[in-house]
């Protein structure tokens, strides 16, 4: 029997994001929307459009997703490798969320003998997956003086005659960082010169809002490397996390064909229902609107987030994120020393009601990160709001 780790992430949610009168500010979506609020977005009229045809019998529908879905998740990725003509709708499988996606991906072509190289921080998943199939998994770490940006010199000394994959994650979980696009191509050139995939979740993009247009890094799917793979979904930059549709995308159609191949093996498809909402949130007279109404929202709610680190100044330390959702925020004592971050997560949640996430336990790997946290602070804003103030008044009765 393969031994799985416990995904502390989802554990800590499991045990606490139901606690009542709970501030959760440890989600990681942008505030999530219903049906009704979605249509909202149309920009072709006043009266909301029928997003889900109800006349169609319930069958397992399109096996890959459905033509319409997936052309609109090509569009994602206008610059996709011009050279070729671009990401179509064959080089798309629909999954049940981005969660799904990763897993088939290592699940496909990781295995026993080789080797995986992953940027750390990151979630969990993308490192603890690897090492369940009996692959050797190197971490990559991110410094906090590089501001979490991945250092490829570093990458250089970890690549072995085994190494199978390189995996990123653009916009970083934990820690709100941004890969440019001349970090993603030296990557690009390692793995190249190597013959090695890179494997990029992408699950953040495209909500870049502390970036000017012309800083915005591309896909990895854009930089002209048939074996690059990149993952996504509806949950984090779309808001759509109840309709658990997420893609693998890549211009390798052999790659494409190993994945729908396994994935026989653990989805035949994803509901009907969820596809058709997905397919009418990414069309072109909804996304855009879509799109602003997150990036808005998670400017403002940076702006209070960046107030009260600089409001504690003793006691809060940061790289303040450029993109997605999240923060990865240090807490010390008055005389510059650590929080436990376990303890303290737990007691600002019984004190405070304001939940949110340790990042020794959730992202540590070990010894690692002590005193940190994530905060996700794309949430509704009057919810962040609330919680800081209660926060604010935790740090000052307890930490100074």
């Amino acid at each position: 029997m393969v031994k799985i780790p416990a995904f502390e992430v989802e554990q800590w949610m499991d045990a606490y994001e139901n606690t009542p009168g709970v501030l959760n500010i440890a989600e990681t979506c942008a505030a999530s929307i219903s049906v009704s609020q979605l249509c909202e977005f149309h920009s072709a009229g006043p009266a909301p459009p029928s997003i889900i045809d109800f006349s169609k019998p319930m069958t397992y529908g399109a096996i890959r997703g459905s033509d319409g879905l997936r052309r609109n998740i090509a569009a994602l990725y206008p610059d996709g490798g011009s050279d070729a003509g671009g990401v179509t709708q064959e080089d798309i499988i629909v999954t049940q969320g981005a969660i799904a996606a990763n897993h088939l991906v290592f699940y496909t072509l990781v295995g026993p003998g080789g080797h995986v190289v992953c940027v750390f921080p990151t979630y969990q998943q993308l490192y603890t997956i690897p090492e369940t199939l009996g692959a050797e998994v190197s971490l990559w770490k991110l410094r906090v003086e590089d501001h979490y940006v991945p250092d490829v010199g570093e990458l250089e000394k970890l690549i072995k005659s085994n190494t199978k994959m390189i995996v990123i994650n653009n916009p970083n979980n934990p820690t709100g960082a941004t890969t440019p696009k001349a970090v993603l191509a030296e990557i690009i050139e390692v793995a190249r010169r190597h013959d090695i995939i890179v494997f990029s979740d992408e699950v953040y993009r495209p909500l870049f809002h502390g970036l000017a247009e012309s800083e915005i890094p591309p896909s990895v799917l854009s930089l002209g490397y048939q074996k690059a793979i990149v993952t996504s979904s509806m949950s984090k930059a779309w808001a759509l996390a109840g309709i658990r549709v997420g893609w693998a995308a890549s211009r390798d159609k052999g790659i494409i064909e190993q994945l729908a191949v396994a994935r026989d093996y653990t989805t035949i498809s994803v509901s009907q229902l969820d596809d058709q909402v997905a397919r009418f949130a990414l069309g072109a007279d909804v996304r855009p609107a879509l799109l602003a109404r997150n990036i808005a929202l998670a400017r403002t709610n940076l702006a209070l987030l960046e107030k009260f680190i600089q409001d504690h100044p003793d006691t809060c330390s940061w790289v303040k994120p450029t993109a997605g959702t999240t923060a990865f925020v240090r807490f010390s004592t008055k005389d510059g020393q650590p929080v436990d971050d376990e303890a303290f997560c737990k007691d600002v949640l019984d004190k405070t009601k304001v939940m949110f996430l340790p990042g020794g336990r959730c992202f540590g790997h070990g010894h690692a990160f002590q005193g940190y946290v994530r905060i996700g602070y794309v949430s509704e804003t009057h919810v962040l709001q609330k919680a800081l103030s209660n926060l604010s008044r935790y740090v000052a009765e307890n930490l100074n």
